[in-house]
């Protein structure tokens, strides 16, 4: 099985309970930035229907085993449930559960339902904007980078900049944020 057809079991088992949900991580940069390699797949899930997460889970035990703990964000504290590939090359689901964090809400709400060419299917994608943000507040090296290429591939003449720079001005990320900027040579 490839990543993306374990993407798109995870997405139908979503939509199959019909539950809410964003894709996020390297699925949905690659909608936005300069396509990379991925061996996970990450998703949010609304979790106001309590039985929907694990729904999702038993649908999905054929082909992912769960650990029975649930761990939480380091940077939010949302919680996650990860679980592996059982056949196959060692591939990663993690399904976050959709929690009352201000930007991780706006987020989720501002999703679009996109069709991505890497799945051949339409599903829930954050703005370029949200990933920009989520990415400057991350701040690892690799989310950086992330961050960089959708702003120069996008470009800022076309993205919302000022809710871009109302969130990094909340996260304290500002200076990252120009640092990129500055950084992208002009075209």
């Amino acid at each position: 099985m490839t990543i993306e057809e374990l993407a798109l079991k995870v997405i139908r088992a979503c939509e199959e309970v019909r539950s809410e949900h964003m894709v996020t991580g390297a699925f949905a940069y690659n909608y936005y930035g300069i396509p990379r390699s991925t061996k996970d797949f990450d998703v949010v899930v609304d979790v106001r229907n309590k039985r929907s997460m694990g729904e999702i889970i038993r649908i999905l035990e054929p082909y992912v085993e769960f650990g029975g703990q649930v761990q939480f964000d380091t940077l939010t504290w949302g919680r996650r449930h990860i679980g592996r590939a059982r056949t196959g090359p060692v591939y990663q689901v993690e399904l976050f559960e959709l929690f009352e964090d201000p930007f991780v809400l706006s987020q989720f709400h501002r999703r679009r339902k996109l069709r991505s060419v890497q799945l051949g299917h339409d599903t829930w994608l954050p703005t370029a904007e949200d990933i920009v943000v989520q990415k400057l507040r991350w701040g690892r090296s690799k989310d950086l980078d992330d961050a960089r290429d959708v702003l120069a591939v996008q470009g800022p003449e076309t993205l919302d900049m000022e809710y871009i720079e109302e969130w990094c001005g909340k996260h304290g990320t500002s200076q990252r944020l120009r640092e990129i900027l500055e950084s992208i040579p002009p075209l």
